[in-house]
């Protein structure tokens, strides 16, 4: 990526960050793009996300299979703190050198997957919850070169889901979208 990892994490982390506080506490079970995730799965994953991620800059070990439940008191504040901690951890030079020992690609890759996550489930949550969403230009732009990358792995993982076509003139996050296989047009229903 062109522009360095923690820019873009900074650029992108507080329209996520605006997506999650504006979700109220009755929205919790709505569906959400990410097949078989309501909102409140969504936002647990991301939790987890944001915090392994911050461990993966350092090069520390994480465990996935754990899945605590996040939100418990003060949540929304909880998130924008470990946001902000994600930020700082991939701005330190070093969390970009080398092959990531616990994903087994290139540190540079592993940051561009929190910025993906970020990126793309602040667009599910915001689609869940009826919330405008206007992500960082320069994440989407930086994005899509990763997501050709990762497409073919993340689909046989079901990461990704088979992709969704999109027209070549509708916006960049769009396309984004349809790649990952999430329909830019969803609506729940």
């Amino acid at each position: 990526m062109a522009t360095k990892t923690s820019e873009l994490l900074a650029a992108a982390a507080p329209r996520t960050v605006a997506v999650v506080r504006g979700i109220a506490d009755d929205q919790l079970d709505l569906p959400t793009p990410c097949h078989d995730y309501s909102v409140r799965d969504l936002l647990n994953h991301l939790f987890q996300v944001v915090v392994n991620f911050q461990d993966l800059a350092a090069k520390r070990p994480v465990e996935w299979a754990d899945k605590p439940d996040h939100l418990a008191d003060g949540w929304r504040d909880r998130f924008e703190v470990e946001t902000d901690r994600l930020v700082a951890a991939w701005s330190d030079p070093a969390s970009l050198e080398g092959t990531s020992t616990g994903m087994g690609m290139p540190q540079a890759t592993v940051g561009g997957m929190a910025l993906l996550d970020l990126t793309v489930h602040g667009w599910d949550l915001a689609t869940a919850t009826g919330q405008a969403y206007a992500p960082a230009p320069e994440a989407t732009a930086a994005l899509h070169e990763l997501v050709a990358q990762l497409g073919p792995t993340a689909r046989k993982m079901g990461v990704f889901a088979e992709p969704v076509p999109t027209d070549p003139t509708v916006p960049d996050l769009h396309r984004l979208l349809g790649v990952t296989g999430r329909d830019p047009a969803w609506a729940a229903g």
